[in-house]
């Protein structure tokens, strides 16, 4: 699968299935208290990194926005960005005051160095895995020295595949990782480790695998 293949299959998924999975997720957040307090954990990093500037963060395949709400809510100064037209929609009429863009998170046009933090929120699981190291690679290049970079995804080794969801003619392969994997494609990339954190899968959500939060930096500028 090229590049462009898999991205054009996301776009597209996401795009027929944007309302319905938005709908689903409404209250996705109010759910999860863990993954609120990792998000509060990163705000407050975001705020301690001393990059200067107007500390802009980067929401990284926001979906429907509701992360970057979150963020906002915060105090942080985010926007949002996503592949599909459909979610980007969603996300703007949610979010009437907040700034969502398309594009690809493999080739972000941001300056190097310019992100007080970025957020890859269960947006990294469709990217094939050789491309991981350049994904990576790219998030390193927008962050500033000691910026910080939250990352989460399913753990484990078998794959979920969705076919036709809600009666969609679509489909797309939900791809789970290694923790320890990803944050060894992390330390390779340049970033420092700062958390590693693994919660179990709650039946309550409809969860069959657990779900793992990395959050790295990139390592501040030598004096």
């Amino acid at each position: 699968m090229t590049d462009s293949d898999f991205l054009n299959s996301t776009r597209t998924f996401y795009n027929a299935i944007a309302e319905d999975y938005a709908a689903l997720f409404q209250d996705e957040l109010a759910n999860r208290p863990l993954e609120r307090a990792l998000l509060g954990v990163f705000a407050e990093l975001v705020d301690g990194s001393g990059v200067g500037g107007d500390g802009l963060v980067a929401d990284l395949g926001c979906g429907p926005g509701r992360t970057t709400g979150r963020l906002a809510s915060l105090g942080l100064n985010v926007f949002g960005l996503d592949l599909s037209e459909s979610m980007l929609t969603i996300a703007r009429r949610e979010n009437p005051g907040l700034r969502f863009e398309q594009g690809s998170m493999l080739e972000l046009d941001i300056p190097d160095g310019t992100l007080a933090g970025a957020l890859s929120f269960y947006s990294s699981i469709h990217t094939p895995v050789d491309q991981l190291p350049a994904l990576f690679a790219e998030f390193h290049r927008v962050l500033a020295p000691g910026a910080p970079l939250f990352v989460a995804f399913q753990a484990g080794d078998e794959h979920r595949h969705y076919d036709r969801p809600w009666g969609h003619p679509v489909a797309l392969t939900f791809q789970r990782r290694r923790p320890e994997d990803m944050a060894a494609l992390l330390t390779a990339a340049g970033f420092a480790l700062v958390s590693r954190t693994v919660r179990e899968p709650d039946p309550a959500l409809d969860e069959t695998s657990p779900q793992a939060f990395l959050i790295a930096r990139k390592p501040a500028a030598r004096g």
